[in-house]
């Protein structure tokens, strides 16, 4: 969206002292989101690339092939500096350098494990009951597209302190270090990203050219599907994917989804490019799918979880503009303003960072409270019950067995009449409390949540809201509306209300009428969600015929999360028949 004209803005935020954007009439609470989203594109980015990025002495001698088709390690995304965003780069920071280090002295404290036992233990599964699985299925699959910061050693680890009537199975409980990136003297630690930090579907098609190739039949640009249309397996049993961290079945679902759809695209575009080889169709195919899933992303997920009027008329607008895809497509005018044209189509802005996905991105989306402990398995055709399963039972190496014990049609179905559960505190998975993972070292995953935005230097709660032009909160009265989470926090934090966790005061921070998530995060997301789609060429200027085809554009267009569900699986049109979000609870079979 293009800036706001200041005498509107300010009009605005002189409304918005007595009147919150989201108690605003929608047309001024856009504005006051417009607004607050250009202050935070002025003052909220910093680049931790150091020395600073190569640039390109010739970036009118890139090779075609880099242009109209992305790479699989994200180069020459902008060709003026090809490294930009790449697998490997650097995180990026949403708050100034020298408020982002560190504060070793207080990295235990108080625990992290105390906090998990105290108060971030679930107690009594608090559901989400305007969300299905799938919302919480889809963001692990997009966050694993965005991030994955590379794993530590555990002879280089910190140490948790647990208390002496702690019952943790193997003490003590180690968590390895982050391994940080060079950085000049002075600087905070820095920390590379193992997958490409554009929005790029790295997470089916793998952030290297030999993973994809192992996940490509060869023929007609598809990718691999096993029988029953299953992931096709390694060597080792393991199912071939672009990344497969942290798997269960939420995960492999929507990589074989995906993965049909990859292929349905370029059955689609075979039919109109007959004489296009193998290469042509799948990059082709590849760069279209990347973008659905933004779309969906950015239209159907988000809204789902953050389901008030405002924020889902700017998130339209972030996509597609005021005026919507039809005439966006009609006057292509309208591409020059990100109101009325959206994003999608405008011109190029890296608003003079270069782009990065930031730490601070990353700790907001620490979103483990959505997963359940059980999941309850239906007949898509009767609705009876037709198995139980806990978190453990359909993960990991469980995974495949799961998948192959029931039929495609009922899981996905299962999922959709499920909930997630709340982001709020009293609601971490307690399976995920006690992970035993590859190398045989045990975790407990709440612990490491709070101890990793500390270690990376993420600010505390108070201050994280103080830089993004949020009052700070005085009081652990204020800070939730629940007295028993009020004494809770006072205990364990000292009485220290400026110690409070960011994840913590995310999770006990009232939330907006009808939302997922709290404000305080919702403020880097204004940010970032908009970055992530107006610093990437494959949506701004590189979203045209000539890179994408007509057949392309009009696939993105005319489809979305509920068209590509059934359009691979037919049968569940009853339940999802009426909606439109196939993020909402489906409709239940009755018997």
């Amino acid at each position: 969206m293009a800036q706001v004209k200041k005498p509107i803005s300010n009009l605005v935020n002189q409304i918005g002292d007595n009147l919150p954007w989201y108690r605003l009439p929608k047309i001024l609470g856009l504005i006051a989101l417009i607004s607050l989203r250009d202050e935070l594109r002025e003052d909220n980015l910093f680049d931790t690339e150091s020395p600073p990025l190569a640039q390109n002495p010739d970036p009118d001698r890139v090779p075609p092939e880099k242009i109209n088709a992305r790479t699989f390690d994200g180069t020459y995304n902008d060709l003026e500096y090809p490294k930009m965003g790449a697998a490997g780069a650097k995180f990026g920071r949403n708050f100034p350098l020298d408020r982002v280090h560190p504060d070793l002295n207080n990295l235990m404290n108080p625990s992290p494990r105390l906090i998990s036992q105290k108060l971030l233990a679930r107690q009594q599964f608090q559901p989400v009951k305007f969300l299905n699985l799938w919302a919480a299925s889809w963001i692990q699959f997009q966050t694993h597209d965005w991030f994955a910061h590379k794993p530590g050693k555990i002879e280089d680890s910190h140490e948790i302190p647990l208390e002496a009537s702690d019952p943790w199975p193997s003490p003590p409980m180690l968590v390895p270090r982050t391994p940080s990136e060079p950085q000049q003297e002075g600087q905070p630690p820095t920390y590379g990203n193992l997958n490409v930090h554009w929005w790029d579907g790295s997470q089916v098609y793998g952030s290297d050219a030999e993973t994809a190739r192992k996940l490509r039949t060869g023929t007609d640009g598809k990718m691999k599907l096993g029988k029953e249309a299953l992931l096709p397996l390694d060597v080792d049993g393991v199912e071939l994917v672009g990344f497969a961290d942290n798997w269960w079945i939420g995960l492999s679902m929507l990589h074989v989804l995906f993965v049909m759809e990859h292929n349905a695209i370029c059955d689609r575009l075979k039919q109109t490019y007959s004489d296009w080889g193998d290469e042509q169709l799948f990059q082709q195919a590849r760069l279209i799918n990347a973008a659905l899933m933004a779309k969906i992303h950015t239209v159907e997920w988000t809204p789902a979880i953050l389901p008030h009027p405002t924020t889902a008329a700017a998130l339209r607008i972030n996509w597609s503009g005021i005026v919507g895809e039809d005439l966006q497509e009609l006057f292509k005018f309208l591409d020059e303003s990100e109101i009325l044209g959206g994003i999608v189509g405008s011109g190029t802005n890296h608003h003079g960072v270069p782009y990065s996905l930031t730490e601070e991105f990353v700790a907001i989306y620490r979103m483990h409270p959505l997963m359940p402990d059980d999941f309850p398995i239906y007949s898509l055709s009767t609705g009876e019950s037709i198995g139980n399963h806990n978190l453990l039972e359909v993960s990991r190496d469980n995974t495949r067995e799961i998948m192959e014990q029931y039929e495609l049609a009922d899981l996905f179905y299962s999922f959709g009449v499920s909930h997630p559960g709340a982001l709020r505190l009293h609601n971490y998975p307690k399976h995920l409390q006690l992970v035993t993972r590859d190398d045989g070292t045990v975790i407990d995953l709440a612990s490491v949540d709070v101890l990793r935005d500390r270690e990376r230097g993420v600010p505390r709660y108070n201050d994280f809201r103080e830089m993004l032009r949020m009052d700070r909160i005085k009081t652990f009265e204020e800070l939730t509306d629940n007295p028993e989470w009020a004494r809770e926090l006072k205990e364990v934090y000292n009485n220290d209300i400026d110690k409070v966790d960011l994840m913590v005061g995310l999770f006990a921070e009232p939330l907006i009428e009808g939302f997922g998530f709290a404000e305080t995060a919702f403020r880097i997301f204004i940010l970032m969600a908009s970055r992530r789609l107006k610093s990437d060429r494959f949506f701004t200027t590189s979203f045209t015929e000539e890179v994408y085809t007509k057949v392309g554009l009009e696939w993105i267009k005319e489809n979305s999360m509920l068209s590509v569900l059934l359009r691979h699986f037919p049968m569940l049109e009853p339940s999802l028949r009426g909606l439109d979000n196939a993020f909402n609870p489906w409709n239940k079979t009755s018997g």
